[in-house]
């Protein structure tokens, strides 16, 4: 394709900005929040309003899938490009997590606002924002040449934010559809605001629900307190005991199968490990609070190959409405971050071993797992790489860093191993400030401008690095 073909593609994009943001906009203020059954409808709703974005940008043969109860997944093709012409697979997903408690919010969650060149909303960044990129970078392709360098399909998720538990189910049926050459993400952070970032590993993830219960009801704590135990009590100690002084996993198991990292690995990183105080007012560490983790590991160690174990949920009494009683029952759902070599199903048998030795006075007590996956990493060489940080380059105009990221996708490993160790590029809108997952998730409005240029690019760039 030629250079002038391709700026004009690029111009296309950054003229079609107010309309990107108005599609985003448009899927934010659809709650698709995936973990929360009273959403399904939502998320429903979501999957049709992202068909309609990947059909209003030229893609072809758009249709939801699924397969089980699982939600629906949105699929869109252009696959005309000329023989031997490579396919890449770009992927995204439209559910969202839940927005928590609304009063820790700036702003209604579900109703996109701008602040400072940001766009704050659930979703704004993780990942709605990737779906609206993977069709703007199409369509200004199909706008100013009717043509893709490349055959491109796009694949929009619909339970990414609950574990993708019916992904391998998903691939096996719908695997002819999605065969691809290059599998591009853009559900990922960049190094920095205005610095682009491509993913080369990702830590596991598992979590499970341990209760604890004492009684059949809640009895009056003056009659009965000093002789009950109490399951919150209990449930805390439980809880204090997974990790050590420095708030690592301690439980015996936790670090099982864990890759050592090499001497390189373990190098510290200009612009992270070197820059504590400035990590922790991007990450809004309150005065005082000190980084967790052992400090014999760099912040990156600990970021990005470390095992870590989080509290994301308690069910007892709220304060609200509390009265003087012993609960009969209390309950947390834990998260665990896995690293590299780790086997979630080894680690949520520990976890469970490690419970039961824990639960004190005979309480009642139960452990439900939930499905994980394991960590995925790649070299980042060879020439899909290369084109990737081509791309990255010219869309952003600074160089890119190769990075971990401590989150996880369930999808990247299943599906390079299903197509044959396929190269996964992994980009994405999202910044350190971002807080996604969290209260005030937010969109940088000029990255994410120089992301969808940088995915046009990136459709050329593949093209000519003929990665069949």
């Amino acid at each position: 394709m030629s250079v002038d073909r391709v700026a004009e593609a690029v111009a296309a994009a950054d003229a079609a900005s107010e309309r990107a943001r108005a599609e985003l906009e448009a899927l934010v203020r659809i709650p698709s929040v995936g973990a929360e059954p009273e959403h399904r409808r939502d998320v429903d709703a979501s999957a049709e309003a992202t068909a309609a974005l990947l059909e209003g940008h030229g893609l072809e043969r758009v249709r939801l899938a699924s397969t089980g109860d699982a939600p629906p997944y949105v699929i869109g093709e252009w696959t005309h490009a000329p023989a031997g012409a490579p396919t890449v697979l770009l992927y995204a997903h439209h559910d969202v997590q839940p927005a928590g408690p609304l009063e820790h919010w700036a702003s209604d969650p579900f109703v996109p606002t701008e602040r400072d060149g940001r766009l704050f909303g659930r979703g704004t960044a993780d990942d709605k924002a990737g779906a609206v990129a993977h069709a703007h970078a199409v369509g200004a392709w199909l706008a100013t040449t009717g043509e893709v360098p490349c055959n491109v399909r796009i694949l929009v998720e619909g339970e990414e934010e609950v574990g993708s538990p019916h992904l391998h189910e998903f691939l096996a049926a719908h695997c002819d559809e999605l065969r691809s050459d290059v599998l591009v993400l853009a559900d990922c952070s960049n190094w920095d605001v205005g610095v682009p970032g491509l993913t080369a590993s990702l830590r596991g993830m598992t979590s499970a629900d341990i209760t604890v219960r004492a009684l059949d009801g809640a009895q009056h704590s003056g009659l009965v307190g000093g002789i009950v135990p109490d399951p919150v009590m209990a449930l805390a100690g439980i809880l204090a005991s997974l990790v050590d002084e420095h708030g690592d996993p301690a439980f015996a198991g936790a670090t099982a199968g864990l890759r050592t990292a090499s001497a390189r690995e373990r190098e510290p990183l200009p612009g992270l490990d070197d820059r504590p105080a400035e990590l922790a007012r991007t990450l809004g560490l309150r005065p005082g609070v000190r980084f967790a983790g052992d400090p014999a590991f760099t912040i990156h160690e600990r970021l990005w190959r470390r095992p870590a174990i989080t509290v994301i949920g308690l069910d007892a009494h709220p304060i609200a409405g509390s009265s003087n009683q012993v609960i009969a029952r209390a309950a947390a759902r834990v998260s665990l971050r896995l690293g590299p070599g780790q086997d979630p199903d080894a680690v949520l048998a520990a976890l469970r071993a490690h419970i039961a030795d824990q639960v004190p006075f005979g309480l009642e007590w139960d452990f439900v797992a939930h499905a994980g996956s394991p960590a995925w990493e790649t070299d980042a060489s060879g020439p899909a790489f290369d084109a990737a940080l081509r791309a990255l380059r010219s869309g952003f105009g600074a160089e890119p860093v190769i990075m971990g990221m401590g989150g996880s996708i369930p999808f990247v490993g299943p599906f390079a191993d299903a197509f044959g160790g396929v190269p996964a590029l992994l980009m994405g809108p999202e910044d350190p400030s971002s807080r996604i997952h969290g209260p005030d998730e937010s969109l940088h409005l000029a990255d994410w401008a120089s992301l969808i240029r940088s995915e046009v690019h990136l459709l050329d760039e593949v093209a000519r690095a003929g990665l069949r």
